[in-house]
């Protein structure tokens, strides 16, 4: 009894991570689709979506209320950095747009380590926080939120996806962009969608964080690369199978952590993505997915 009730304390941790992790993956894979750029900056806009919620909050503005003005305000800074940064320099290779996101993630951490300082911040959790216990397993409602939260996302994107026009409008621009544009469709706009959303998305992603673990300028920097793995692990070009990924990657380090060692956790998810760059570098759920090929 006492191994099941380790097993699902494990369980419960893995797809809280899992959970976080889908979330900012969804912006690599938003972003990726429209533009085939990795926006190593994603893990920035979760930090920015954090810190400006608890700014909000501390300053007597309703939880609720904080968070959706935080996914607001990150959403507009992902319009501007796409508008200034991405925009201003489609022209350069993808190469020299990826270095653009990275120094992008690197300013935004100076500026957040300027404005909040280097200390962890708390966020109320969204509702009572009595843990729950399950076979002597112990959840808390706020990961109940998180794993909840990234479900809706999905399926969300799904319909958006397959069920919109302005979703098969950003695949379009993907598949083929010029026959996008003889269609009428502009993927310099759809290119600056995809970032808002994705910015958006990720500062939900803080915001759901933060009662969990707190929250420092330097958060986004880890959450960013290990969406990323969850992301290629999932084939990089399909939300489902990016979220899929992100459970896997999140389970995996629950359990490494709790059965082996808390140092071992980055090494075993780097190996993991290694092995599946190596075996099958198009995604452990391309095929599964429907990836295009």
């Amino acid at each position: 009894m006492e191994l099941l009730s380790q097993m699902m304390q494990l369980l419960f941790s893995g797809l809280t991570l899992g959970a976080i992790y889908a979330l900012i993956a969804v912006g690599f894979v938003v972003i990726y689709n429209v533009t085939g750029i990795l926006n190593f900056a994603q893990g920035e806009f979760a930090m920015l979506g954090a810190l400006t919620c608890i700014s909000l909050v501390n300053n007597n503005v309703p939880l609720w209320l904080a968070i959706i003005l935080s996914i607001v305000i990150v959403a507009a800074i992902g319009g501007i950095f796409e508008r200034t940064a991405l925009h201003t320099a489609r022209k350069s290779s993808v190469t020299t747009l990826i270095i653009i996101t990275i120094g992008v993630s690197i300013v935004l951490r100076g500026a957040a380590i300027l404005i909040w300082g280097t200390q962890v911040q708390t966020l109320p959790p969204f509702t009572d926080n009595t843990p729950i216990t399950i076979l002597d397993a112990v959840l808390l409602p706020q990961n109940i939120w998180a794993v909840g939260i990234s479900i809706v996302i999905l399926i969300l994107m799904m319909y958006f996806f397959n069920y919109t026009f302005v979703g098969k409008s950003l695949t379009a621009c993907v598949v083929n962009p010029f026959a996008a544009r003889l269609m009428g469709i502009n993927p310099e706009k759809m290119s600056l969608f995809a970032v808002i959303v994705s910015a958006g998305v990720g500062a939900l992603a803080g915001t759901v964080i933060a009662p969990i673990s707190g929250a420092t300028y330097d958060m986004g920097m880890m959450l960013g690369i290990k969406a990323f793995v969850a992301a290629v692990i999932g084939g990089l070009t399909n939300a489902p199978a990016a979220i899929a990924g992100a459970f896997l990657i999140g389970i995996l380090e629950a359990f490494t952590e709790g059965l082996w060692s808390s140092g071992l956790k980055d090494v075993v998810t780097f190996t993991f993505l290694l092995l599946i760059l190596f075996v099958k570098p198009e995604g452990l759920f391309a095929k599964a997915s429907g990836k295009r090929v």
